[in-house]
């Protein structure tokens, strides 16, 4: 009998009633000692059981993720994978966002009033060059969005002492810096939890990914 896959969702974003949001973890026992995309064909069945609980009738897209700041506007029409982006930003109600992180942050952008989302993977140097910042300038050009209106939330991801820099809290700092009031961290840490998530680190890059999974509940897009 397989193991189940772990999932959780973030108080902050269950609070926007048309979201549907997912954060999966480590599968208990199943070996992803191997390479990245050994390891997603290992995770696949598994993932695509968390996307078919999330719902949503129309594409899965996700990035291939370059460690940029480079992010796109997707619809339902938009081709999987996105080259070379590190971030997602849609108002189809027909469209699951994913990000694929294993100590990196998946970031969750939600604006409640003009139905736009956005998902973004930002590890040290997406921090540095601050994807979030270049993320919300996007949802206020495309789609007319007011900082102030955005919810923030942060995943999962290493943190001192088992790295370095603390780039979590410069993330959320970044979120603040762009005029977001609502910023939301769990706080947890990869690396110290390796019996709930995968860690890059720590176990020398051969290891599996967590899913990040964001839509909304269908229905009509609102006119921008």
């Amino acid at each position: 009998m397989d193991a189940e896959l772990p999932v959780e969702t973030f108080a902050s974003l269950t609070e926007i009633p048309f979201l549907r949001h997912a954060f999966t973890g480590r599968v208990p026992g199943l070996d992803v000692k191997v390479d990245r995309e050994a390891a997603l064909v290992r995770l696949e069945k598994y993932h695509v059981s968390a996307r078919r609980n999330l719902g949503g009738s129309g594409p899965f897209i996700i990035g291939t993720q370059v460690h940029g700041r480079e992010i796109a506007i997707v619809t339902s029409q938009t081709p999987s994978p996105v080259a070379d982006v590190d971030g997602l930003i849609t108002n189809d109600p027909d469209v699951t966002l994913g990000i694929y992180v294993a100590d990196c942050c998946a970031i969750y952008l939600a604006d409640p009033k003009r139905r736009v989302i956005a998902l973004l993977h930002s590890g040290r140097k997406g921090t540095e060059l601050n994807i979030v910042g270049a993320a919300v300038q996007k949802m206020r050009d495309a789609f007319g969005c007011v900082p102030a209106d955005l919810v923030a939330q942060l995943s999962p991801c290493i943190r001192p002492p088992h790295f370095e820099v603390d780039f979590a809290a410069q993330i959320a700092a970044q979120c603040r810096g762009a005029g977001i009031l609502r910023v939301s961290d769990c706080g947890t840490c990869t690396a110290g939890n390796t019996d709930r998530y995968y860690s890059y680190r720590i176990e020398h890059g051969k290891t599996g990914r967590m899913l990040a999974l964001l839509n909304m509940r269908g229905g009509v897009a609102p006119v921008v």
